[in-house]
């Protein structure tokens, strides 16, 4: 398939180890100095096909045989039958016991949504396919859905997977399975959308924030008109059902469409619409390139135009797209390094794969991402997280600081006192790549090495004199493991750090 000359490919002589850091952050979380060397040296080409192409790269996944499906369920026959019983004959004692059971089944399911988010947490840590995990995130906050609404661990840990199966996918197969994901379907109220009483919060955000963009290409009409097509789309325990009975057959004009047209219909006819690929690759744009504020530039808007034609003639694979873009000269071209700012799954992540530092506690970077914006599984709304510059003022700051200095050194904010800085972490491989044949590490060459491999773009000479300086006010040497983890404290404080 031609590739759209917006999507022009970097000249492969032009990769470097640079653009594989890059191409790390990116399209996914970052690695190791060692790991950007061997990804320079495969090429520009089987770089991106091994960060794309993940499907033969196995990972074991542990936990989830843990997750149990039925904490939230509904009630059996038996159970139904008891329980009219015990109203008709004022049966309190009975009532009060199926209230304690409830309560502690919600009471079970609520740490069951704790462990699955330290098991997706550590699942973004540790695969080997980090682009399969960050479209997984990305698709979370795309078609956003939040526990507090759902209350049901299972549901949330099954839409999770289903994002994943479809993270560089099928686009339009994926819109298909989101208007039938049970969890999906209850955050919306979907399960409330019937005939005769058609509730529009599904079809709206379908069109709004899924596909089409708030006001871009359909009316107020259209929303009520894809509500009844949605009716009838509910879920019956873990599995999303249609319910002819309650779905609405009659004429439709949708779009400038009619007839008697169902979810799968209504869902063709939005993805036929040439605002749909524009307003997804804008926003994978954002996401992967760069999330400056405001409208974006004219050389923005054509590599965008490219996206949107490649996602058509691609038949809505993700696929051709994301490689396109990773392969491309605009996605590589100065402009668009330290383009985003980390969210803070970004930067959690990112430091532990970056810096190869121990991974802690799971539930404490969990709560730091919460207190730095971003509960996994919990966004804010049906809009996601805003990103970009809302994820960073003074008390974000604050807390981001704290978490990197906990995964360099193991301190908490709440201990009184510096613990070890070994920790169990050595942190000296990290300035390998500044290391004499001795075995020494000059102060200027390693310091200006861990600012390379730590930043998303070359570091100013100001910063590489004032890091020296307060080492040297400390007595500490890049030789030994104290002296590389203070001068990466120093580094991941530095406003540039919070730069992808």
């Amino acid at each position: 398939m031609p590739l759209p000359a917006e999507l022009k490919p970097l000249p492969d002589s032009k990769f470097d180890a640079d653009c594989a850091r890059h191409l790390l952050n990116r399209a996914g979380f970052g690695g190791t100095p060692q790991q950007v060397q061997a990804l320079a040296g495969l090429g520009l080409a089987k770089a991106v096909d091994r960060l794309v192409k993940y499907e033969p790269l196995t990972y074991t996944d542990s936990g989830t045989d843990e997750f149990d499906k039925d904490i939230i369920r509904p009630p059996t026959d038996e159970e139904r039958r008891t329980q009219i019983q015990a109203r008709r004959s004022n049966d309190e004692a009975t009532l009060q016991r199926f209230d304690r059971e409830r309560n502690r089944r919600q009471s079970d399911d609520r740490e069951q949504f704790r462990q699955v988010q330290k098991w997706w947490l550590k699942r973004m840590i540790e695969s080997p396919r980090p682009l399969e995990e960050k479209m997984t995130l990305f698709w979370h906050g795309h078609f956003s859905t939040g526990y507090r609404t759902i209350e049901d661990s299972w549901h949330m840990y099954q839409q999770n997977q289903m994002f994943r199966r479809f993270a560089t996918g099928n686009f339009a197969q994926m819109v298909r399975a989101v208007v039938r994901d049970p969890a999906m379907i209850k955050y919306l109220d979907n399960d409330e959308n019937r005939k005769g009483k058609p509730n529009e919060n599904l079809a709206r955000e379908l069109m709004e924030l899924f596909t089409l963009g708030e006001g871009r290409g359909y009316t107020e009409q259209d929303i009520k008109e894809g509500a009844r097509a949605l009716t009838g789309l509910t879920f019956k325990d873990d599995e999303g059902v249609f319910l002819i009975d309650q779905h609405d057959g009659g004429h439709k004009t949708i779009l400038g469409f009619g007839g008697a047209i169902d979810a799968d219909r209504f869902v063709d006819l939005i993805l036929a619409r040439k605002e749909c690929p524009e307003f997804i690759c804008t926003k994978l744009y954002r996401f992967l390139v760069n999330d400056a504020p405001g409208e974006l530039a004219p050389d923005q808007k054509a590599f965008v135009k490219g996206m949107s034609k490649l996602l058509v003639d691609s038949k809505a694979e993700l696929k051709p797209v994301l490689r396109a873009v990773f392969m491309s000269g605009h996605f590589h071209h100065p402009a668009n390094r330290a383009a985003i700012i980390k969210s803070p799954v970004q930067l959690i992540v990112q430091a532990v794969r970056q810096f190869h530092t121990p991974v802690r506690e799971l539930s404490v970077l969990n709560s730091a991402a919460d207190l730095m914006g971003q509960n996994l599984l919990q966004p804010p709304n049906v809009k996601g997280w805003d990103g970009g510059r809302s994820w960073i003022n003074t008390s974000t700051l604050f807390t981001r600081q704290n978490l990197l200095v906990y995964l360099l050194t193991g301190r908490s904010p709440r201990m009184q006192e510096w613990e070890s800085s070994e920790q169990g972490f050595d942190a000296r491989h990290l300035v390998d790549g500044a290391r004499k044949t001795d075995g020494s590490v000059p102060s200027a060459d390693g310091v200006t090495w861990l600012l390379r491999c730590s930043l998303a773009n070359s570091a100013l000479p100001e910063r590489v004199r004032a890091i020296m300086q307060c080492m040297d006010a400390r007595k500490l040497s890049l030789e030994s493991n104290e002296g590389v983890i203070e001068a990466l404290c120093l580094i991941t404080a530095l406003p540039e750090y919070q730069l992808c």
